[in-house]
């Protein structure tokens, strides 16, 4: 292929005009804009099959001529044209719709090979053409190829409806735009002034009104979950001639294709949810689009007065900072489309406004949140828009949202820490509201079928969750040894005890036997340092005894913590929560070591004084025969009655809000690309890849394996605060 072979005569099959125009795209010789190759080329309507080896020749051979061929800013352009004219046509077919595909598909293998055989710091994609270029006279030199192009795939997306004619072009834009955005491969997990993000800066630039189409077109993808054609052959008919399938088919068909395209949509065989091919991939643009951050460096000239009779010679001072991403301030303010409360209260939004169907972006959420994916956009929601946050808060079945994501993390040591630590955000931001605290016990769960451990028989949500979040620090204390985990659960946890309502007899056992596991994990902290410590040959200065006490310190910030959770529900909800007291009574022991604790013992203070108050009354009650757990509990429903909560010591109620580090963006550019990596099976060379650590294949594709994920760092950019 490395030569262009000559004009096929006429009686020439298909094929062989194929290898022609395909053999000079990537050959030497360069076709201005206005040649009619570039229409030969894109109006090929082929089967012709190329092997993976034959693909990686043509791309080595374009590499080497498009920096004098420029034929990538002239496929690019092409690109745009075609989908100009397609806007125009309003989705009606047309051959334009066989050239935009071909296009498409040529620009995304060739510009993928170019980004990935790139450096960080020398990213040439020659994305201009040369000075003596001839171009046609309506158009502008000095455009930008990146914002032409972008500002055209943007348009097609936000303003075409997706139909069984449209949607192949629509899907294969999502995949190009992917492959563009992933230049964010190439960079540090901190963005910085010298990264090279071509067509994200482009995407950037673009005005509000079509931000916003975009945004709304691709959560409504997410949502409506769209088909594409059944068979590609089929979808591709409407453009050719005698049925003859497109230029380059779908990786997947039954026969390869003419390119194989360097992704290829694999869809994992363990459906999570409702997997969707068009809706997957929109997610996860709309993923990378919303989590970009550009650091802008500024020069700032400061007189130096120091010395009056000098000279005044100005100084540079050089700083960065981030500009506003469009494309995340369009997801912050979108709204419902059926109550815009905006509207309502006179204060309209400046601008145009995402408007979205909240019930059924609520529902599918719901049912796709298996999909790491899918929780990452539900954290993207809660966290930063307010109305969809308000709207989850209202709804009054919760557990459409909640559910999956307390079987998400009864399987964690099936999940990623970062999925797991996702979801528990969710949940703090959730415990926030004190109305959406007291309405999760009030639904009753007939059961849950997942739980193995014990039947759950009639438990209410609120008693589900406890359990959850208290087998999750179980699990994280014998696995993951995560401080931020732990405080995320116990966290939780507080902001749900003034409002618990007829804790079931399993949560409060669980409840209860939370302290004592704690309990056990400080005293061992505190045996191994005072064994340290008594070791002459160790000072006490040694940093492995520093390391235990500050250990030591956190743990026991955990027992507090467990306390005070057991003084809300005791102090607020008592007479609600006979299963609290029965609990707290059955394992009365586990208190007495910490009674004297400088730390706890105000807090034990008041949950003896309720011990004694059921005690005292249960020594003075007669009773034939022994104390059944079923009398016990009679017992205490009906002394319950009489409690006034004499002698109790009022505390502060804890409250922890979640707050978002300042620069999120270290955590979650990275987070965003493994998941699309892992999940769309975008492959890509792992050698190139600075954005996060990799494992590298045989083959020097990445698919990254999601499992494979950092336990020590990836939770740093997140941060629960507490409101004393």
């Amino acid at each position: 292929m490395g030569a262009v072979p000559s004009t096929p005569r006429h009686t020439s099959t298909t094929a062989e005009t194929a290898e022609y125009l395909i053999g000079t795209f990537v050959g030497e010789k360069s076709f201005p804009l206005a040649s009619d190759f570039w229409q030969k080329l894109l109006e090929l309507p082929l089967t012709l099959r190329w092997s993976s080896y034959r693909v990686q020749q043509a791309c080595e051979l374009y590499a080497q001529n498009n920096h004098h061929t420029r034929h990538l800013a002239k496929i690019l352009i092409h690109l745009s044209w075609c989908l100009q004219e397609a806007v125009r046509t309003s989705g009606a077919p047309s051959v334009v719709y066989l050239k935009a595909i071909n296009a498409v598909y040529f620009s995304s293998v060739f510009l993928k090979y170019i980004i990935e055989n790139s450096q960080s710091e020398n990213i040439e994609l020659c994305l201009s053409l040369l000075e003596n270029e001839p171009v046609p006279k309506d158009f502008m030199t000095d455009q930008r190829i990146e914002n032409l192009l972008m500002h055209n795939v943007l348009t097609f997306v936000g303003s075409i409806d997706v139909s069984p004619t449209t949607s192949l072009l629509h899907q294969e834009l999502l995949n190009f735009m992917l492959v563009a955005m992933s230049t964010q491969l190439l960079s540090g997990p901190t963005p910085g002034p010298k990264d090279v993000n071509p067509f994200l800066d482009a995407a950037m630039s673009q005005e509000s009104l079509l931000v916003s189409s975009v945004v709304r077109r691709l959560l409504l993808n997410f949502i409506m979950r769209p088909r594409l054609p059944s068979s590609t052959a089929a979808s591709y008919s409407i453009f050719s001639e005698e049925n003859q399938p497109g230029v380059l088919q779908r990786v997947g068909s039954a026969a390869a294709n003419i390119v194989l395209l360097p992704f290829n949509y694999l869809v994992n065989s363990n459906s999570e949810g409702s997997r969707n091919q068009l809706a997957d991939c929109s997610l996860h643009v709309l993923l990378v689009l919303i989590h970009y951050h550009k650091c802008v460096v500024i020069d700032e000239s400061i007189t130096d007065r120091s010395d009056d009779s000098a000279s005044t010679d100005p100084v540079s001072k050089v700083n960065t900072y981030f500009t506003v991403n469009p494309y995340s301030k369009a997801l912050e303010n979108a709204r419902d489309i059926e109550f815009d409360r905006a509207d309502i209260e006179g204060n309209a939004q400046n601008g145009p406004v995402v408007r979205l169907p909240f019930a059924s972006l609520f529902d599918t959420l719901g049912m796709c949140l298996a999909d790491e994916t899918a929780v990452l956009l539900l954290y993207s929601l809660v966290q930063g828009n307010s109305d969809f946050l308000e709207y989850v808060l209202v709804r009054t079945d919760l557990d459409t949202l909640l559910m999956p994501i307390l079987e998400t993390l009864y399987s964690a040591s099936r999940r990623t820490s970062n999925q797991i630590y996702m979801l528990l955000i969710i949940l703090l931001i959730l415990s926030q509201d004190s109305s959406f605290n007291a309405s999760i016990h009030k639904m009753i769960l007939p059961g849950v079928p997942w739980y193995k451990e014990h039947l759950l028989h009639r438990t209410s949500l609120g008693s589900l969750m406890v359990i959850i979040l208290i087998r999750t620090v179980q699990y994280n204390l014998s696995k993951l040894r995560d401080v931020y985990l732990h405080t995320t659960c116990l966290a939780t946890l507080a902001n749900m005890a003034p409002h618990v309502h007829r804790l079931s007899a399993y949560a409060s056992q669980r409840l209860v036997s939370l302290f004592y596991m704690l309990s056990r994990k400080y005293n061992k902290l505190v045996e191994l340092r005072d064994d340290k410590l008594q070791t002459k040959a160790i000072s006490t200065g040694d940093g492995l005894v520093e390391d235990m006490s500050a250990e030591l310190q956190i743990y026991t910030d955990f027992l507090r913590i467990v306390l005070e959770i057991l003084n809300a529900i005791l102090t607020y909800a008592l007479p609600r929560n006979p299963e609290v007291v029965y609990a707290i009574m059955h394992r009365q022991e586990v208190f007495q070591p910490f009674k004297s604790h400088p730390r706890f013992a105000e807090l034990l203070e008041n949950i003896y004084n309720v011990l004694d108050f059921f005690n005292s009354r249960m020594d003075a009650q007669r009773m034939d025969g022994e104390w059944s757990v079923e009398k016990v509990l009679l017992f205490i429903i009906n002394n319950c009655r009489s409690w006034r909560g004499e002698g109790m010591k009022m505390f502060t109620q804890l409250h922890f809000s979640y707050e978002q580090e300042s620069h999120p963006e270290e955590f979650f550019i990275p987070y965003v690309w493994q998941l699309v990596l892992s999940r769309c099976g975008f492959s890509f060379n792992a050698d190139a890849i600075t954005l996060f650590p990799v494992d590298m294949h045989a083959n020097k594709e990445i698919y990254y394996d999601e499992m494979n994920t950092n336990q020590n760092g990836e939770l740093n950019e997140q941060r629960v605060q507490f409101d004393p």
